[in-house]
């Protein structure tokens, strides 16, 4: 059954931190990563990247191919190779294309620390839309190299995401040059487009995290009037939508009359009302900074403009408001190697800001 979140405290958190603000002027942007020398390279939706090095802050244009700016969509998120130390290899998630037809689709660039070489496209989705909305976007590397990445259902093609062979409300995996892992649970269907599928069923996923203490990847995605999940995937498994689901429609019209179904995954967590989670990153037992949050994913919340922290160590769920100086609408959360909490706002003129342990 689906979990009612409990809250604990509204300060979680026992260390004594410190706030500051590591970039500002930021416009609408979506994502962030640490690079091994420390530096920042943000993302913003119009196709730049902003990269802070100490105290110097740029903006490069990236050389996107087909870039579509609207609704939602944009460049989304960012992510570095594994062996970024040798390959300088930068992966993006964007939305490509234009209304009567615009897709998701991965790149990779390399960055001279710098520059970034012109982005080739590595995957490009099999499934055209005509909307702006829902590319989910978010992109994770697994233990085993391959990438995972979320694909939303287009808003106004919530069935697809029920069909295999259409890649709407989908989590695929591929391979970092682009091809597919010959173990994807659907690699035998007869339909190539089933290949990349790993899991099916989402809606808008923009979490993807791996739990590196239990080994287990964790996704969450926002419903619509409530309905928000966090779920733990498994290959080839059903998350229900449009199926199951615990919030309504927009207009509070009912969406389905089941919120459970044979044969679909209940979601561990059920956020009604919702709370819009955006960003997630998970605080390991191997982070030093903040031990009090260890086993928590911490999730930035764009409507209750919050940070929470949503304990997993026991599956116990408890959710505690964590950091209550930070506020507003946030799109991101990310953790340094020494386990500092990096928060990106949302918006226009957004800064990143970095939480430390004093």
């Amino acid at each position: 059954m689906t979990t009612k979140l409990a809250f604990a405290s509204e300060t979680l958190t026992k260390e004594t931190y410190q706030i500051e603000t590591v970039a500002s002027g930021l416009q609408s942007p979506w994502s962030m990563v640490q690079l091994p020398d420390k530096t920042w390279l943000i993302t913003e939706r119009d196709g730049h990247i902003v990269v802070k090095k100490g105290k110097h802050q740029t903006r490069v244009k990236l050389a996107l191919d087909g870039l579509y700016v609207a609704g939602q969509g944009g460049l989304l998120d960012i992510l570095i190779s594994p062996d970024f130390s040798s390959s300088k290899d930068v992966f993006f998630t964007y939305s490509q294309g234009e209304l009567k037809a615009n897709r998701l689709v991965i790149a990779k660039a390399k960055f001279d620390g710098t520059t970034f070489s012109k982005p080739h496209i590595i995957y490009k989705l099999a499934t055209d839309k005509s909307t702006p909305q829902h590319y989910a976007g978010r992109a994770l590397f697994l233990p085993d190299n391959t990438l995972l990445f979320s694909s939303g259902d287009g808003f106004d093609f919530r069935e697809q995401a029920q069909i295999i062979t259409n890649q709407l409300g989908k989590m695929l995996r591929i391979n970092p040059d682009g091809t597919i892992p010959s173990d994807n649970p659907f690699i035998d269907h007869s339909d190539p487009t089933a290949h990349a599928v790993f899991s099916f069923g989402h809606r808008n996923p923009q979490g993807l995290v791996y739990d590196d203490d239990k080994q287990r990847i964790v996704s969450h995605e926002h419903g619509p009037a409530g309905g928000d999940e966090l779920n733990f995937l498994t290959a080839g498994k059903n998350y229900g939508w449009p199926v199951i689901t615990y919030g309504k429609d927009y207009s509070r019209a009912r969406i389905s009359p089941f919120t459970e179904y044979e044969g679909m995954l209940q979601p561990s967590i059920n956020w009604t009302p919702s709370i819009a989670p955006s960003g997630m990153a998970y605080y390991s037992t191997r982070f030093n900074g903040f031990k009090s949050l260890h086993g928590h994913a911490l999730i930035t919340a764009l409507v209750d403009k919050k940070l929470y922290a949503v304990d997993l160590a026991n599956d116990s769920f408890t959710q505690s408001h964590v950091f209550p100086e930070i506020s507003g609408r946030l799109r991101d959360v990310f953790i340094t190697h020494n386990g500092n909490i990096a928060i990106l706002e949302d918006g226009k003129n957004a800064k990143l800001k970095l939480l430390s342990v004093k």
